[in-house]
């Protein structure tokens, strides 16, 4: 079994965030179910992929983090007075049943399918708006001129909260999402966790007296106010899973994106036979969306859960009480479950990858982010010829922690002027509506 001191440094140091997977490989041969210490706290990871689905759907695993609050509280992972807020705020991602039944419920019918599909030609138009931007350049930041801007316009219409002030959220998301391992560390999270709230405190109050009360939920016109009128009308949802609720949403519906996009565009470009191949075969996107998803996952690690009971992972007794972590990063790059992992196909035929979690917490976004990922890299290769990595000075610099991205991703192409104007934006419409 690795030495414990050597699993953190491995977590920690440099070559682990540009390159994670020979140290998950080594997890996976050597010892897959085991404690370590993490953020100052003993946390069981699970890193094979046949374990790792089972523990994503195990009821004995709970998402409910007052079963851990004081371990949790000294590890610095409950910033808030409210024993279930962890991170963004009392939300259906960190409950159990039937807390989480109602509460994702609420939010079940903004997801649809048929909703999200009807979306495309907004996705389109956002995606299009920003490669003219920067097409005339020849040069870009995928992150900052695209990967962040796409998703984060989409979030706030679809949740009906102003575009406009998509710098704070990103500057108290980025707060919010820090490793809490230092004292400064977790001052700063609970910093961006009390903007996050106060904001939405105060838009609700804004938006109270302008709203339909004789509308259900499902008629209000965005997220915001259906959540509202969940929580005036019979109680559905108490004050605090309301600013938690959108917390959520406006965090997970943009960050996880950025990373998707980037992450996918980064293996594109290191890989240009399947980059030309996908050029040449543009019906492939929905599957090298899929692959990009298990080649590099946007998500590393499922958020935590506490066992309830004595529980057998793998064959090792985890006690009742316990952390537990499932590596998604790890299960889906398990050499038990996928043909030759570490080799990027996108014609991988055979992909049940995790990164949108499996059982009840399964992503309730995966039909939004699916669509925002294939309209998004396919407008770049579509719109930006010869696109390569514009290689600086020095390496890339990645996000670590539960998230994986790089944390910016500069880009060089044949610079074009103009863009898809008239009838030529009307046909792209057209096509991403699938007419």
């Amino acid at each position: 079994m690795p030495d414990r001191r050597n699993v953190l440094i491995g977590a920690l140091d440099g070559e682990f965030l540009a390159n994670p997977y020979p140290f998950y490989a080594g997890l996976r041969r050597e010892a897959p179910v085991q404690p370590v210490e993490l953020n100052g706290m003993e946390t069981w990871l699970v890193t094979r992929y046949e374990d790792a689905y089972a523990a994503l759907a195990d009821r004995r695993l709970s998402k409910d983090p007052r079963r851990a609050e004081e371990a949790l509280r000294r590890a610095g992972i409950i910033v808030g007075d409210d024993g279930r807020s962890v991170g963004f705020g009392p939300n259906m991602l960190m409950s159990d049943p039937p807390d989480h039944t109602r509460l994702r419920r609420l939010v079940l019918e903004a997801f649809a399918p048929r909703r999200v599909e009807a979306m495309r030609p907004r996705v389109q138009e956002i995606a299009d708006d920003l490669v003219d931007a920067v097409a005339p350049s020849g040069r870009a930041d995928l992150v900052e001129d695209y990967a962040f801007p796409l998703p984060m316009t989409v979030i706030c219409e679809l949740l009906g909260v102003p575009v406009g002030d998509r710098d704070d959220f990103r500057t108290w998301a980025a707060a919010l999402l820090k490793s809490p391992g230092a004292p400064e560390a977790r001052a700063v999270k609970v910093t961006g966790l009390r903007a996050l709230q106060d904001y939405f405190a105060e838009l609700v109050v804004r938006r109270r007296p302008d709203m339909r009360v004789d509308l259900p939920g499902e008629g209000q016109p965005d997220l915001v106010s259906a959540l509202i009128a969940a929580n005036d009308h019979g109680g559905r949802l108490d004050e605090g899973e309301l600013i938690g609720m959108l917390t959520l949403l406006l965090v997970a519906g943009h960050e996880t994106m950025v990373h998707l996009i980037c992450n996918g565009m980064l293996a594109l470009l290191e890989h240009p036979d399947q980059l030309e191949l996908l050029r040449a075969r543009p019906e492939l996107l929905p599957g090298a969306i899929e692959e990009a998803l298990r080649y590099d996952a946007p998500v590393q690690r499922a958020t935590l859960r506490i066992a309830t009971e004595d529980v057998v992972v793998g064959g090792v007794a985890v006690p009742a009480g316990s952390v537990v972590v499932v590596v998604i990063g790890s299960a889906d790059r398990d050499p038990s479950r996928f043909v030759d992992p570490d080799r990027f196909d996108i014609q991988r035929a055979d992909n049940p990858h995790l990164s949108f979690g499996h059982g009840i917490h399964f992503c309730l976004g995966a039909p939004l982010a699916r669509i925002e990922g294939q309209i998004a890299i396919g407008t770049l290769l579509a719109r930006l010829p010869g696109i390569v990595l514009d290689e600086g000075p020095g390496p890339l610099r990645w996000h670590g922690g539960f998230l994986r991205g790089p944390a910016s991703l500069p880009v060089r192409f044949v610079a074009r002027g103009g863009g898809p104007q008239g009838a030529d934006r009307a046909r792209r419409a057209k096509l991403a509506a699938g007419r």
